[in-house]
Parts: structure tokens; C-alpha cells; sequence
């Protein structure tokens, strides 16, 4: 015991941890091992970097929750518009209006007016357009989904470079979102926010972040709705591309005179580069311009191996031309004429498309315009502001060719032969002698030349002299003032105003001593068509320029013929002697300068007082033609009378539009089947009444009157002698007057006022007879 308790224990350290050679086994549970924590770097920094730490949490999750929640808003914009989209095909056509296309006499487009449309699908496109428009506007169109960030950063980047805004200049917009720009975002035409389409299309086009933003949900929509094709095809229908074009179908035909999918790889080339200035870069405008233009679409074509080595030399070699049509631009004047005269809702404001068959000469219409050129060419000072306007029409008041000033190329400017309201001058005169003759004068009745005054106007002769008695040929031959105001005043100024306002010349003409020198203003056309009136036999001429109007895709038309022949102003013989004066004034008298050969013509000179209107008029039997000169602040020509300038105009007009005509005499008056008595047309009869219809035919065969017989006129015409004619004119009170006897009228004569109308009697069985005639009572 003692020998073990004297014994100690030797010192050890506590075993705190396990040997690590051999493990101790599984640990006890509830029990970890842990390690101490490093404590690196001081409170401060250990300060700076957990702030950091949380400021990236923060900025990560906000990123997060605000990709999350843009990319709701984007499905929730995308399926919002996805469910207003319409079918493809009804997006073709965005037009709040409707267009106008024309057509010559022989049914050839020839104008245009508002903008004209047509609709293609895919299968009516050359590839080789489809192709030009992708490789100009959206090369990457069939792998992006309607938004290109390639594009657009591209875009960003040059308009910095050139110091614009980053959204001014190029847009690096799709196709898909130029059709959503096109669509204004599905924004109808509203008009009672935009005041008209032009300015809501500017709205709809302006760039802004805004609508930018927009276009992505819009984009998104139409690509899902859509295939890329029918996106493209609303693109190539919707576009407008100049010259009153809408869509690339329009287009072609406007420019090409040809369908679009017809078109050359020049051709579409050019319509292709119209997208990014339509109306800069219209051929119609400059066409070296559209074929630049057109070259670097073919070079951008070829790069993306889009056409082949042969297609682009062949383009390159041969720039697309416009067509011939196209070219010419004839009848600018014409068609804005149509355009203002036909009712509104069928023209300028139409909601439909329309097409008008015209009357339109495009042959005679070049040709007008090449003498006119010629003469002003040849004739008159470099520089000079002259103006002059020409009016061809048939016989009937067809109008086959109209000059509304020197520049004939035009849309939408002043028309002198239409709008233009000048003084007439001496063309008015054969109004005067009209009335004479249907009174009973003939061309070799007496008329005194002499000094005339009536309420202290005194007219004088353009030659200063007075040369006596001379017959009605002469005076007008040679224009003889003082004779046809004496004249005048015999026949009566109420019938001189009323057969000029019948043919057409106006209305409520001043019943003044000088109407008969044509101190009134009056227009070109109407001048034109009161002569055609002559040229006919008498029967008022209306002009006209439609045959037929009619809605596009109708088989029957709106309106047909708007004009010709109206009812009978003078008698047909009195015409015909009428028209017998009217040629000396070419073969012997002041218009001699329109001579026109062996072509048999009539005509006459106007010139204004101070000179400030010159004009000529005539006819052949083919053609009635109205020509004018002067200055548009109605300066005084100098040394320009009807019988200079003008009468030279008429004459080289007329010499070209009838090239290879036959020779034809004036006298056969349309709508007498080439007789040249009477047109044949009896007054309609009430009843069955025998005596009425054979009283009708008997006087229709003596008169050709068809309508009512005007006031102070005779009912009854034909020559004294004839039994019919006698006993009727007894029967109505009124006697007969011999045609042939010469009328004197001197110096002193004192006018009288001239009563054709029959006296009332109480009784009159033939007269009874004669007003159960429709048109003699």
C-alpha cells in the first residue's frame, strides 16, 4: 500500500481533440464540428464590401422584376392587338377616299386623278419585285420576328455620326413595322380629330419614343398573326409610291402601263427605290432621278445575291422607261377639267373608285400641242409671257383635245380655255348676224357703214374708215363695227342676247348698244361650243367630255353622255347661210391667215379693245376649234390681232389634226343623217290626234324644230310661196316674210323693237288644232 501510494502519476494535458489518424467513429448527435471563422481585413472594409454585396442584390432583383413585368406588359400589348387585327385582305386598301382613272375614246387610260389602287396577292407579284422591295427596305425580313436590333442600333449609330437625334434620318424599322406605321397602329380615320387624310397620315407617320415603343407590341402581333408573305403583301398594297399610287399594282400600271406582275427587274427596281421618297423620286417628276435611284436598288439586289450576274448586267444596260402613256402626260387640262365639272361625290370627293370614258383625242391632243409649240417657237420674242389656250371639239360638243396655257404638262393649274373669263370681242359678231338672218336677212341684204351714235357711244372701225352700204357678207367678212351695231339695233338687242345665251354664250349678257362688239367676258369652251352650234345647222352644242361614268367592278354605268346637241336656236337655213358669210371671212376677209388649202373652213376673228384678247374660231366639217391670246394681267398684246397670231395657231392646229383626213364640205349637220334640209325630228304629239301628227311632220319637214319656238321668234318657217307655209302663217297671225328681199338700213334708220308672236284671236279652229301640238302652245 504505502510502496503504491508513495508512487505519483505523471502530468498529462487534457485530450480536447480527436487523433486524426484514426477517427473516432460517428460523432455523437447534436453535435457539429465548427470551424472558427477567418476574420480577414478591418471593419471597414469588411463594411465596404457588404454594401456592395446588397447594392448587386438589389440591382439584380430590381432588374429582374422589371424585365418580368415589361415582358407581361409586352404580352398583354401583343395579345391585345392580336385580337384586333382583321384578316389580311382587309388592310389592302387604307384610302378614305376613292380614286379616278380615265380613259381616251378608245378606252386607253390617259389620267389619273385622287389616288388609284389596285389589289395583288403574292401570286400577282414578279419575284423580282418581291425581291426589291426585301433587299431595299428589310434584308433581314425572313429570320427576324418583326423587330431587328441589329437594324435598329445600326440606324442609331449613322444618324449620330451625322449629327441628327437618334431617331431622325434612318429608322432601322422592319417591313413589319413600316405596315404597323402604315396601319397608324390600327388608329381608324377619325375626322372629327384629323380635319382630312393627309394629316392624319402625317400623324401616323411622325417618329416619336412613344410610338416607337408601340410599334414592338404591334410588331409582335402581326407576326403572330400573320405569315411573312401576307405581311408583305399588305406592305406592297398599302404603300403609296407617287403619281396618286397607291400599292405596287397601281403603280405599275401608272408608270408602266403594265400589271405588276409583269415587270421587268429595272422596273421593279425603280418601284422598289419609290419607297423611300415617293414623290422625289417619281418618274413623272425626273426620270434620270428614279433611274438613279433604281441602280442602287439593283446594286443592294446583287449583293444579296437576290438576281444573278445576267439579270443585273441586262438591268443595269436598260433603265426602266416610263410608258408611253405615262411619257406624254397628255390632257393634264382636260382631265382637271372633268374633275371640277362632274358632280363631287363622282370626282374630287368620291368614296368609290371610278372610271370615266371619256372623248379625249390623244392624237388630236398631241398634235394641238406641237403647233402650238411651233407657232410661240417661231413666232413670238423669247421670254414673252403671251399666253394661249385651245378648245378642239366634233361637231356634236365632243371635246377631243384642250391647251389651257403653254405648259402643257400640268395637274391642278389655271385652265384658260375653261376658267379664264375674257372679253369676246369681234368673235362675237356672228350672233349678231344670226339674228338678222333668222329674221328674214340673207348674206346679200344691205347693211349701211357709216357714223353711229347711241347714248353718246360712237364705235368706230378698226380701220378708221366707214365704207357705205354693203352687204351682210362683207360686214362681217371684214369685221365692220358700225355696221354690226346698226345691225344691232334692227334686229333688236333682246334677240342678239337671247340666240347668243341659247347657244351657249354665257347668261344674263348686258343688254347694252356695244354687247354686239363683245364687251362681256365669256370663256374659251363657251365660245367654242356656241360656233359648233353654228357649224351643226343651228341646234345649240353643249360640250362634253364624258361618254360614261361608271363604279369599278360595275357592269352598268352611273351617268352616260353629259352634253350635245340641244334644242334649235336659229333656223337651219339660216345657219347654212350663216355659215356660207363665216368662210369669206377665211377666203377674202380678216382671217385669212387660216386658210387651211382646199379644206373647206369658216371662222372668225376677235380682237378686244386696247388689244387685250385676240381669238379665232372655226370649223371644218370634222372639227370645231377655239383658239385664245393674251396675257394673264390682261397687258395689251402689241401688234396681235385675231387675224395675226391667233388665226395662225388655229390654222397650224387644224392642219395637223386633220392629216389624212378626207376633204369634206361644211353643211351636213349631225343628227340629220347628212341631209342638209332638215334633221328630221318632228315635236312629240299628245294622243292619237291624226291632223296634229300630220301639222307636226309637215312642220318639222319646213322648220327642224324640235322644241318650243322662243319668244319673238317665228312658229312657222319656210319659204313664201309654199301653200302650207302661207295658210299656217295666216292662221297664226302671222304673215310671211320674203327671204330674199334686201334689207336697207341707213344712217338715220330708227330701231324698233321685232314681235314675231301671233295675235290672240277668239277664234281660230286651225290655231286650236295647232296647240294640241306639244311645243306650239
Amino acid at each position: 500500500m504505502a510502496k503504491n501510494s508513495g508512487k505519483r502519476r505523471p502530468v498529462v494535458a487534457e485530450r480536447r481533440y480527436a487523433n486524426p489518424t484514426k477517427p473516432s467513429g460517428k460523432t455523437p448527435r447534436g453535435r457539429r464540428g465548427r470551424r472558427a471563422p477567418v476574420r480577414r481585413g478591418n471593419a471597414i472594409s469588411r463594411g465596404v464590401s457588404g454594401f456592395f454585396r446588397l447594392l448587386w442584390r438589389t440591382i439584380f432583383g430590381t432588374i429582374w422584376t422589371t424585365v418580368l413585368t415589361l415582358t407581361v406588359i409586352l404580352g398583354l400589348a401583343t395579345f391585345f392587338y392580336y385580337s384586333q387585327l382583321p384578316e389580311p385582305s382587309a388592310l389592302f386598301d387604307g384610302r378614305a377616299r376613292g380614286g379616278v382613272t380615265m380613259l381616251d375614246r378608245e378606252g386607253k387610260v390617259f389620267a389619273w386623278r385622287g389616288e388609284t389602287f389596285g389589289t395583288v396577292t403574292p401570286d400577282q407579284v414578279s419575284p423580282a419585285l418581291r425581291n426589291a422591295v426585301v433587299a431595299t427596305e428589310d434584308r433581314r425580313f425572313y429570320s427576324h420576328l418583326g423587330i431587328d436590333p441589329r437594324g435598329i442600333a445600326s440606324a442609331i449609330k449613322i444618324n449620330m455620326s451625322e449629327g441628327r437625334s437618334p431617331l431622325d434620318g434612318h429608322g432601322g424599322s422592319t417591313i413589319t413595322q413600316q405596315v404597323a406605321k402604315l396601319l397608324c397602329l390600327g388608329e381608324a380615320f377619325d375626322p372629327t380629330r384629323w380635319s382630312d387624310e393627309a394629316e392624319y397620315e402625317a400623324e401616323c407617320r411622325r417618329t416619336t419614343l412613344w410610338r416607337k415603343v408601340k410599334e414592338v407590341p404591334y410588331s409582335f402581333a402581326m407576326e403572330l398573326k400573320y405569315s411573312k408573305d401576307e405581311i408583305l403583301n399588305i406592305y406592297m398594297n398599302r404603300s403609296y409610291l407617287g403619281g396618286g399610287a397607291r400599292g405596287f399594282e397601281a403603280a405599275a400600271e401608272r408608270y408602266f402601263g403594265k400589271h405588276a406582275n409583269e415587270v421587268t427587274v429595272a422596273e421593279a427596281a425603280m418601284l422598289a427605290g419609290l419607297l423611300k421618297a415617293p414623290s422625289y423620286f417619281a418618274p413623272t417628276s425626273d426620270i434620270q432621278r428614279a433611274q438613279d435611284r433604281a441602280s442602287v436598288v439593283l446594286n443592294l439586289m446583287h449583293e444579296q445575291d437576290r438576281i444573278s450576274d445576267a439579270e443585273y448586267q441586262q438591268a443595269k444596260a436598260n433603265p426602266a422607261v416610263l410608258s408611253q402613256a405615262a411619257q406624254a402626260r397628255a390632257g393634264g387640262y382636260f382631265a382637271d377639267w372633268l374633275m371640277e365639272a362632274g358632280p363631287g361625290f363622282l370626282t374630287t370627293e368620291t368614296n368609290e373608285d371610278v372610271t370615266i370614258l371619256t372623248t379625249f383625242d390623244q392624237k388630236v391632243q398631241r398634235a394641238a400641242e406641237a403647233a402650238l409649240k411651233k407657232i410661240f417657237d417661231e413666232k413670238v420674242k423669247p421670254g414673252s409671257k403671251a399666253e394661249a389656250a385651245v378648245v378642239v371639239l366634233s361637231a356634236d360638243g365632243a371635246v377631243r383635245a384642250m391647251i389651257g396655257g403653254r405648259d402643257t404638262v400640268v395637274q391642278g393649274v389655271f385652265n384658260r380655255a375653261t376658267q379664264a373669263k375674257r372679253q369676246t370681242g369681234s368673235s362675237f359678231k356672228p350672233f349678231v348676224f344670226a339674228a338678222a338672218l333668222d329674221q328674214g336677212m340673207t348674206p346679200q341684204s344691205i347693211v349701211y357703214d357709216g357714223p353711229i351714235t347711241i347714248r353718246n357711244w360712237s364705235p368706230q372701225n378698226y380701220s378708221r374708215r366707214f365704207y357705205g352700204d354693203v352687204t351682210l357678207t362683207r360686214a362681217l367678212a371684214n369685221s365692220m363695227n358700225t355696221a354690226t351695231v346698226r345691225l344691232q339695233e334692227k334686229s333688236g338687242r333682246e334677240s342678239v342676247i337671247r340666240i347668243a345665251e341659247e347657244f351657249g354664250v354665257g347668261e344674263d349678257l348686258p343688254n347694252v348698244p356695244s354687247i354686239g362688239l363683245g364687251v362681256f367676258d365669256s370663256t374659251l369652251l363657251e365660245m367654242t361650243g356656241a360656233y359648233a352650234g353654228i357649224r351643226n345647222g343651228g341646234r345649240a352644242v353643249r360640250p362634253y367630255g364624258v361618254v360614261e361614268l361608271r363604279i369599278r367592278g360595275d357592269n352598268e354605268p352611273l351617268i352616260a353622255k353629259t352634253g350635245g346637241m340641244g334644242q334649235r336656236v336659229i333656223s337651219q337655213k339660216s345657219a347654212g347661210e350663216l355659215i356660207t358669210m363665216m368662210r369669206e371671212v377665211i377666203q377674202n376677209g380678216t382671217g385669212g391667215r387660216a386658210k387651211l388649202g382646199p379644206r373647206d373652213a369658216a371662222g372668225k376673228t376677235g380682237t378686244t379693245s386696247s388689244y387685250r384678247d385676240a381669238w379665232f374660231i372655226g370649223f371644218t366639217d370634222q372639227f370645231v376649234t377655239g383658239v385664245w391670246m393674251g396675257y394673264d394681267d390682261n397687258t395689251p398684246l402689241t401688234g396681235v390681232t385675231g387675224g395675226g397670231l391667233p388665226a395662225e395657231i388655229w390654222q397650224a392646229v387644224m392642219s395637223e389634226i386633220h392629216e389624212g383626213m378626207p376633204l369634206q364640205p361644211l353643211g351636213r349637220f349631225v343628227g340629220d343623217e347628212g341631209s342638209r334640209i332638215g334633221d328630221g325630228v318632228a315635236p312629240s304629239v299628245r294622243g292619237d290626234d291624226a291632223l296634229a301628227s300630220a301639222l307636226s311632220a309637215a312642220l318639222s319637214d319646213m322648220a327642224g324644230a324640235s322644241t318650243p319656238a322662243p319668244p319673238g321668234q317665228p312658229l312657222v318657217r319656210g319659204e313664201p310661196g309654199e301653200a302650207l307655209t302661207d295658210a299656217l302663217s295666216e292662221a297664226l297671225g302671222q304673215p310671211g316674210t320674203p327671204r330674199d328681199a334686201p334689207v336697207n338700213v341707213s344712217a338715220n334708220s330708227t330701231p324698233r323693237p321685232v314681235t314675231n308672236a301671233p295675235e290672240a284671236r277668239e277664234s281660230d279652229p286651225l290655231g286650236d288644232a295647232l296647240r294640241g301640238i306639244e311645243g306650239l302652245n
